[in-house]
């Protein structure tokens, strides 16, 4: 008897454990996500090209991006120094470092009839905004170098499924204002850049997105977001022209509002390719064996940062207790002392090539020559222990700048602050980077972007990293550090099997069969909804 009511119980629990996974596959828990481009991307700068930006791997660029990332501290949009133009080192040209505006963008598709909209990201604030039913306080276009580029603007009276968010809403909280008259919720979200704010009503209406399993199912989710009637400041002069989409932790943005409705889990993830392309999915949980960190949350506006408990660089380990802020939307990382000390002068305590004269041109404070005919470096490997132990290592920590006579150096990709401690896109270029707030922490394993093995969408258990990342090399052909590693696989385990001559056998033998067939009825039914 108490052997058959182990079975029983063995069976019972599998049937429970096969409900709780088909719930979750059926109901929703998938990912849903697009592609998304750098602003020195192909696609990018086809649309965004205003003002002659420089060449890339140039040292005009890095100057350019460095200065931008001084103006944009903490994703907010920079102050009034702005509007002061940058001479490039290689000539007389100059332009609006606003024309840089955001660092990655994304065409989604919004409305019915749908409407698309290339927007800015921004991990550093909260609302979806587009640009709506505005005329003078909006931009419809742009002139580029190849002619004009006309933008959709949205309206909620042309979309049949567009609805205006009342002021009892749970989203129209005390930092939104209720307008009376006509029972809607306004808001306004102002930037740290003067006079540079977003204002209008909260709507809602359909967000199409496409599965990123193999079926490409399309998928529409009604969300919340802006329908941003005035622009001011910087954005009317380029920096995110077509509107933002607010990746942050509040109620309002978009990952709360689809783990909110059951389509997927309230965590999501970015990934960096090496040539500017890279994909953003919603639901994305990451793997077991990713490398994770909890978020720091005594912030009052919380954000995604983490702490820092050790700086390996080659042979040399420093124990080191700071944080910082993973921020998708700056360029180069940038570090307060004396964390920025240590991995700088043990970075050059290390480097073989000698070390290039102070420029007051060049934003790095560490780089040294390349020869004319050299082909590769060895360079010291980077390393940041997280609190917990994992470890992040970095792929991409150098950049090579070219010259025009041809010859070029290799720098340090991290910068001085004097006021703020951000692990920018450099570092985290070749990996998945998974902002989970269900479990509140960072996750991260190196990716190519686009293979679906990588991620999960179901809860995981953390697991240490215990892999060594190779020596990193310099090849002056390409614009940064080598390397992603390769995915681990999982194994999967199985379960085992029970005894034929089980009395209790054939009865959950039914069962069980009873219940798959009934779930994938549900299922099927689901798929055809």
């Amino acid at each position: 008897m108490a052997d058959s009511f182990n079975f029983g119980s063995y069976f019972g629990y599998l049937v429970l454990l096969i409900l709780v996974w088909g719930s979750q596959r059926c109901d929703g828990f998938g990912t849903f996500g697009f592609d998304i481009h750098h602003r020195y991307s192909d696609p990018v700068k086809g649309i965004l090209d205003l003002h002659g930006l420089p060449e890339k791997g140039t040292l005009d660029y890095y100057t350019a991006m460095a200065h931008r990332d001084r103006l944009i501290r903490g994703r907010r949009l920079a102050d009034t120094v702005d509007s002061t133009p940058l001479t490039f080192a290689d000539g007389n040209e100059t332009y609006r470092i606003s024309s840089l505006g955001f660092l990655h963008y994304a065409n989604v598709s919004v409305g019915t009839p749908s409407l698309s909209f290339l927007v800015a990201l921004d991990t550093g604030s909260d609302l979806f905004w587009l640009p709506c039913e505005c005329t003078t306080t909006c931009v419809h276009g742009l002139m580029t170098r190849s002619g004009q580029v006309d933008f959709n603007i949205y309206s909620p009276n042309t979309s049949s499924t567009s609805m205006t968010v009342p002021c009892n809403s749970t989203l129209c909280g005390r930092r939104r204002q209720c307008l009376a008259t006509s029972n809607t919720c306004g808001y306004q979200v102002v930037y740290l850049s003067n006079n540079t704010s977003s204002t209008g009503i909260l709507v809602e209406d359909k967000l199409h997105l496409t599965t990123d399993d193999s079926q490409l199912k399309v998928v529409d989710a009604q969300i919340t977001f802006g329908c941003g009637m005035i622009q001011t400041g910087s954005f009317l002069d380029g920096a995110a022209p077509n509107g933002l989409f607010g990746l942050g932790m509040d109620n309002i943005s978009v990952p709360n509002i689809l783990a909110s409705q059951g389509l997927a889990a309230n965590s999501f993830s970015l990934c960096f390719g090496p040539n500017g392309t890279g994909r953003i999915s919603f639901g994305d949980k990451g793997s077991s064996d990713q490398g994770e960190t909890p978020f720091n949350l005594k912030q009052s506006h919380p954000t995604y940062n983490v702490s820092v408990t050790q700086i390996i660089v080659g042979e040399n380990v420093t124990d080191v207790n700071f944080s910082v802020i993973f921020d998708s939307g700056t360029s180069f990382t940038s570090l307060m002392d004396p964390a920025y000390t240590i991995i700088s002068e043990s970075f050059n305590s290390q480097a073989l090539e000698k070390r290039h004269p102070f420029d007051s041109r060049i934003p790095f404070e560490y780089c040294y020559d390349l020869s004319e005919n050299q082909t590769d470096s060895e360079i010291p490997a980077v390393n940041l222990t997280m609190e917990g132990g994992n470890q992040f290592y970095v792929t991409d920590p150098i950049v090579i700048v070219y010259f025009q006579n041809g010859s070029a150096m290799y720098c340090l990709g991290v910068v001085k602050s004097e006021d703020i401690d951000i692990i920018g896109q450099n570092f985290m270029t070749g990996y998945r980077i998974v902002f989970d707030r269900e479990k509140m922490v960072l996750g991260w394993k190196p990716s190519d972007c686009y293979d679906a093995k990588d991620s999960n969408t179901l809860p995981i258990n953390p697991r240490n990293s215990t892999a060594v990342p190779p020596t990193a090399t310099v090849e002056p052909e390409a614009t940064s550090g080598s390397g992603n590693g390769s995915p681990i696989a999982t194994p999967s385990s199985s379960l085992p099997t029970p005894a034929n001559n089980s009395p209790r056998l054939n009865s959950f033998t039914r069962t069980l069969l009873t219940v798959l067939f009934s779930l994938l009825i549900y299922c099927f039914t689901i798929l055809l909804s």
